[in-house]
């Protein structure tokens, strides 16, 4: 199961702390779009132990960074371990998915410009 927040706006002009722009919720995985424009997004999502995401291309490049606990991320069918800390590109039209090993958090940015070369 996964819940979408993006209802609830961060307030611009104002600091916050990563791992507290997202909660668990059990047995689902939740994600909260920081900032949406035309060239790309940023977003915060959450993962329960054992939830994941279903495999998917997506046309564009992707920076994934772990702010808290494991992921297993897998790209064209190969295994990342990526842990707290830890970031990932995940290439654009690559087949991608994650698992929680823990509980995790992440923030993704995808890049939606510079594809026009």
């Amino acid at each position: 199961m996964e819940i979408n927040m993006d209802s609830i706006e961060l307030e611009k002009s104002k600091a916050h702390k990563l791992e507290e722009i997202i909660e668990y919720l059990p047995g689902t995985s939740v994600s909260k779009t920081i900032i949406k424009k035309i060239t790309g997004n940023i977003t915060a999502s959450s993962f329960d132990l054992g939830e994941g995401l279903s495999p998917k291309p997506l046309p564009y490049d992707s920076y994934i960074q772990i702010i808290a606990g494991s992921a297993e991320v897998n790209i064209n069918e190969m295994k990342h371990i990526v842990s707290c800390g830890e970031g990932i590109i995940i290439p654009a039209n690559a087949k991608h998915q994650f698992k929680a090993v823990t509980q995790f958090k992440m923030l993704s940015t995808i890049i939606k410009s510079g594809y026009e070369d």
